[in-house]
């Protein structure tokens, strides 16, 4: 046999990634319109607490009217409905304009040991996404995992992208 060149960083990017996990039991509700008052995140949050709705994934984004804003959030596809039914018994105290459900989404995460301070690590996973066509709709980040969420179509799909892209045995 002969020597084996690489790259020193990419052989520390893959052994930075230990596996890639997905998850199917998610729900993404997005509030569209929201009034964008300091306190309406709280208020949405809170309410969804107090009912023992747990919730994961969170992006804020501006919306196309002034003075709104979007928020997204994911939670397990069993919270959906009465998640939803809070946020439709609540719409006029919370102030949004229209509510949206899909639980025809999938988490699908890098797993590893420090990762925030691996930059390529997310791109690595960005780009193995992207050359499938896989189109992401939340991202989240820790210590020890990124995750994103796509349509449940191409869950399989981008787990096997990803265990390719960091060098992971196949499932």
């Amino acid at each position: 046999g002969g020597t084996l060149i690489c790259d020193e960083e990419e052989i520390v990017e893959k052994r930075i990634v230990s596996g890639v996990t997905m998850s199917r039991d998610e729900a993404r509700i997005t509030l569209l319109g929201l009034a964008d008052r300091v306190d309406a995140p709280a208020d949405v949050f809170t309410r969804l607490a107090e009912a023992n709705v747990n919730v994961d994934m969170i992006v804020q984004s501006q919306a196309r009217t002034a003075g709104t804003v979007n928020l997204t959030f994911t939670t397990g596809r069993r919270d959906a409905q009465r998640a939803a039914e809070l946020m439709r018994a609540a719409q006029d105290q919370i102030g949004f304009e229209e509510l949206r459900v899909d639980e025809d989404v999938a988490k699908v995460s890098v797993v590893g040991v420090g990762m925030r301070s691996h930059a390529g690590v997310a791109q690595t996973m960005f780009k193995a996404l992207a050359d499938k066509g896989v189109k992401f709709q939340a991202i989240s980040t820790s210590e020890i995992k990124i995750s994103v969420l796509i349509d449940a179509a191409y869950a399989e799909l981008a787990v096997r992208a990803l265990h390719s892209a960091y060098g992971l045995e196949a499932v």
